[in-house]
């Protein structure tokens, strides 16, 4: 009995021996950041109608029309049937207590993936003449977004590499293995600086309309990655 209590105390003395060699293994603890700013090559639109009447099936039969105006407009423009797609259909009564009537308020939301931006300007012009009276906006993306992201990462690490070596140097040490990596990452798309497309048209100075503001993707990775002192 006695000499099992010995095992299990060696045992027990070495595992909390080994602990605090880990514990005092030299390391520096640093973050880094990768910035990958890119022009976006596509466009996601959202757009829609809405109509209002006294009678539920009046509007949504002039809705109807044009959400086929615009689906026969969109393949006249070489849009592919899998770039656009119905997004919502409502149809609500409304009765209004005052005047002690009823009304039907009809609305069709309709998403739009452009491919080609500087078909934009002509796209926007037709899809108004089809009848739309509603766009929700315009979000610009990027088509090789997965390997933008993997950059940013790379350049997140390599941030946080030169850091240590900045310290490391500055204590007359050297940065052994990583340790230690966090991956902090939040993917954002501000549009910090904007770029003008021109449109077909001219204004009254003659000069071509800028309607369309594009401006860049931004992808940022952050990192934090613990190394060893040597």
């Amino acid at each position: 009995m006695k000499k099992t209590v010995l095992v299990l105390m060696a045992v027990v003395m070495t595992t909390l021996s080994n602990a605090q060699e880990i514990k005092q293994v030299p390391q520096i603890s640093v973050s880094g950041e990768g910035k990958i700013k890119v022009t976006p090559d596509y466009a996601i639109i959202s757009i829609g109608v809405e109509n209002t009447g006294n009678d539920a099936a009046e509007v949504k039969k002039k809705n109807d029309q044009t959400v086929d105006a615009v689906i026969k407009y969109l393949k006249g423009l070489k849009i592919a049937a899998a770039d656009y797609q119905t997004k919502q259909v409502y149809l609500h009564k409304n009765y209004d207590y005052n005047k002690k009537k009823t009304s039907f308020i009809a609305s069709q939301q309709i998403s739009v993936t452009l491919r080609d931006l500087t078909k934009y300007d002509t796209m926007m012009m037709g899809l108004v003449d089809t009848g739309i009276n509603n766009i929700q906006g315009v979000e610009f993306k990027a088509t090789k977004l997965a390997q933008y992201e993997s950059d940013a990462r790379k350049a997140a690490v390599v941030n946080a590499k030169a850091k240590a070596t900045d310290y490391a140097v500055a204590l007359n040490q050297k940065i052994g293995k990583a340790i230690l990596v966090s991956d902090n990452s939040q993917t954002n798309f501000p549009q910090p600086r904007m770029y003008a497309m021109a449109s077909m048209k001219e204004s009254a100075d003659g000069m071509p309309q800028e309607t369309l503001a594009i401006g860049e993707i931004e992808i940022t990775s952050n990192v934090s990655i613990s190394f060893v002192l040597e």
